[in-house]
């Protein structure tokens, strides 16, 4: 290649950018220039101070404009084509039929600097600074042309200043018992302290949390900006000195306290009409439009008003939250009225509810995908009563069906399998049981009683039943934590039929043999959970479940004289421990950018009467909500691997101990469709040595180095009801020996990608 052709050659990247430049500048009005994004956003404070994140947060909110063809709506970044604005250009909108078709779905009509307003947005920063007590800050601009002259980036330089803080907090006088409420509220909060910095988004924070502390105190009507504050900062330099007032125009009846009057709660049927009935209780009156099935008492649990106490919101929405959770009616109206008749200010609590149809056929069409990365279509027939014995008492049978298949690298027809069961669930809002948990005016309690019957088959390898009865119990300590406890769930397992491959697979490994014999299984479980929105940028759900099985059991054999193995109809039972923990963590960076992470661990011990945990309690690994660069199954326990030429290695790659860590980073891209790039590592290894399983046991020398790790990325369609996610994962370290001796050990990068397809998120 000579001199001449080099030089042309590099020089085309340069004029292609410069026609795409100008292709989409030729339809601008004269003057007009194209905003083509921010240049640099310099925040600087006093010399060796640093600008709090939250003011830096807001001062870039208020520039960050997307230009035409943002990358993920960022202020800074395009794509090199800008496709919306050169058919904006090129393209007559009077044209008709297909083209008028893409027209509208294509074009992007331009960001004009005029329409950024830059000399308006310091105006806002300069108020932002204001508001954050930086009332010597500055903010200035300065546009910046490019290449082509119709287009510009902007700059904007902010200079803080040094911050005002609060010199002293002068608070109502104690003159009456609202002003008392309102100083003893005021003194425990945390900003009006001397020292904080001035800001009047804090300020305006504790007005509301003020507010709503009287208002569950009795002042219904009084609002946050009955609340005002003097700022004097000619007092001391740099300092800002409080005086705290009420509102001179407050109507006094706004102000005053207020306790709990008549509550009335009136019952309306389905169908409408019918005579009313009559019925006190000593927490409501209940109007009841008869015929209707309704028990007084229900009510009465229901409503948490106390007549005569002082009002509360926080009373409302319980009494909200109960009728709601009640399941029965359809409709729920809350109306509070005061009571100008009364000796003294009250208000009356009316409450109207109307009855939902009882009984309700339910027909479903689904598509299901499980954490095993199966899916597959399925179909469900239910029928449900709300009101079964006048309580609010709700009775559920369903019939399902369904047919999966997995999905991911090495899936085949091999696994298909099918699935049928029947189920009745019995649940009462409240507790039947002594009163060991003390019940909450937050929410109502739940008891449950479960009846089961699943057919499992996978042509290829085995007929399995399950039947499981249970006894749960639902409740929430607060508003953040709830539990779950199921004091008997028994299981019973029974293999029917079985292959020649499964046969081989369990004759070549006892311990798959004893996990997969049919067995009866006395469980006994406990779950916590919390789950919190600290803020708008920061949520926790924290997971841990204790389970239990064939101690009571074993216990009463025991003391009956009987040892050795111990049977329960003939069939023995199964005896371990299994405990797990999951923790999930979400940040938001900004906008609807997030960054999920979530850890795991589990174990599972088995002893006394079982040799091995049964099969479906054991853990597993891979798949579409696990280490996604790996199908479901397909790596461990620890640094196993299946010989090769062992076709039904499925079976063997479970473990009694779990540990899985993820970070996924999602973002959106356009209306409900969503990305991801993520981050998985995990395993699972074995609590007791299995011979025929190598490497297989957990070791700390080698828990890092078993540790299987990939990362990807995915697409989530996302309309609120439904996610549809597709992730495809690419190994980086495999856990067992694949001939390799880096840490990337993938043996090519075709054979290190997994595609998974499920509905929801993974965690």
């Amino acid at each position: 290649m000579n001199r001449k052709s080099l030089k042309s050659l590099l020089l085309l990247p340069a004029a292609m950018l410069v026609f795409a430049a100008c292709s989409t500048t030729s339809r601008l009005p004269e003057g007009e220039v194209l905003y083509t994004g921010v240049k640099k956003i310099d925040i600087s404070g006093p010399q060796g101070e640093k600008v709090p994140e939250s003011v830096r947060s807001q001062l870039n909110g208020a520039v960050s404009v997307p230009p035409n063809n943002a990358i993920l709506k960022s202020p800074k970044y395009r794509w090199p084509f800008p496709l919306g604005l050169w058919v904006w250009n090129h393209w007559s909108d009077s044209c008709t039929g297909v083209k008028r078709w893409f027209y509208d779905r294509l074009v992007s009509e331009p960001v004009l600097i005029s329409t950024v307003r830059p000399d308006a947005r310091t105006h806002m920063l300069d108020e932002i600074l204001d508001n954050n007590g930086y009332f010597r800050g500055s903010a200035r601009y300065e546009t910046i042309p490019g290449r082509n002259p119709k287009t510009a980036k902007i700059s904007y330089t902010i200079e803080t200043g040094p911050a005002y803080t609060v010199d002293s907090v002068e608070l109502l006088p104690d003159t009456c018992r609202l002003n008392h409420f309102i100083d003893s509220l005021a003194r425990r909060d945390a900003y009006l302290k001397p020292g904080a910095r001035y800001c009047t988004d804090s300020l305006s924070a504790v007005r509301i949390r003020v507010t709503n502390a009287l208002r569950d105190r009795g002042y219904y009507f009084f609002r946050p900006d009955y609340i005002e504050y003097l700022a004097d900062s000619l007092q001391k330099p740099m300092s800002i000195s409080l005086r705290m007032s009420l509102a001179s125009n407050v109507p006094r009846q706004m102000l005053r306290r207020y306790r709990t009057g008549k509550v009335t709660v009136r019952a309306y049927r389905n169908q409408g009409g019918g005579t009313p009935d009559t019925i006190v209780t000593d927490h409501a009156t209940l109007i009841q439009m008869m015929p209707s099935r309704l028990r007084k008492g229900v009510i009465h649990d229901c409503v948490t008003f106390r007549q005569g106490r002082y009002f509360s919101v926080r009373n409302m929405n319980s009494t909200q939250t109960r009728f709601a959770r009640l399941g029965i009616f359809n409709n729920i109206d809350m109306a509070v009225v005061p009571d100008t008749a009364a000796a003294e200010p009250t208000l009356d609590v009316n409450i109207s509810c109307t009855f939902d149809t009882p009984l309700e056929a339910t027909v479903e069409l689904n598509a299901s995908s499980k954490s095993n990365s199966y899916i597959g279509p399925g179909v469900l027939l239910g029928v449900q009563n709300r009101n079964l014995f006048e309580g609010g008492e709700q009775l559920g049978v369903t019939l399902t069906g369904s047919y999966e298949w997995q999905t991911g690298r090495n899936s085949s027809s091999v696994f298909n399998s099918y699935e049928v069961g029947l189920a009745a669930n019995l649940s009462f809002p409240r507790m039947l049981a002594p009163n060991f948990i003390k019940r909450r005016n937050r929410n109502l309690n739940w008891t449950h009683f479960q009846l089961s019957a699943d057919l499992l088959n996978r042509p290829h390898y085995f007929k399995m039943a399950q039947f499981n009865a249970s006894m749960s119990y639902e409740w929430q300590s607060s508003r953040h934590s709830s539990h779950s406890l199921t004091p008997l769930k028994l299981t019973y397992t029974n293999l029917m039929h079985t292959t020649h491959a499964f046969d081989s697979v369990v004759a070549a490994n006892p311990a798959i043999a004893l996990s997969f014999r049919s067995q009866y299984i006395p469980q006994f479980s406990y779950t916590y959970s919390y789950d919190r929105r600290f803020d708008a940028d920061n949520t926790l759900n924290w997971t841990f479940t204790v389970q239990e099985a064939g101690n009571l059991f074993w216990c009463v054999y025991e003391l009956a004289g009987t040892h050795g193995e111990k049977r329960l109809f003939g069939t023995p039972f199964s005896q371990f421990v299994k405990g797990s923990t999951q923790v999930v963590f979400g940040r938001r960076l900004w906008g609807d950018n997030w960054i999920v992470t979530r850890g795991l661990v589990g174990a599972a011990h088995a002893y006394a009467n079982s040799a091995e945990v049964p099969y479906a309690e054991q853990f597993y690994s891979g798949g579409a909500n696990s280490v996604r660069a790996f199908p479901v199954r397909s790596i461990g326990p620890g640094s196993y691997r299946p010989p090769r030429w062992v076709r039904d290695s499925y079976f063997d790659q479970t473990g009694t101990f779990k540990f899985e860590l993820n970070v996924e980073y999602r973002f959106p891209i356009i209306g409900p469709l969503h990305g991801a790039v993520f981050v998985d590592a995990g395993n699972v290894w074995l609590l007791k040595k299995d011979p025929l399983r190598p490497g297989g046991e957990l070791r700390g020398s080698t828990f890092l180095r078993d540790l299987a790790l990939g990362t990807g990325a995915g697409l989530r369609f996302d309309i609120g009801m439904l996610v549809l996610r597709a992730d495809l994962g690419v190994g980086i370290h495999a856990p067992y020996d694949t001939g390799k001796s880096s840490y990337y050990n993938m043996t090519s990068f075709k054979n290190s990608l997994c595609f998974h397809l499920a509905i929801g998120y993974p965690f």
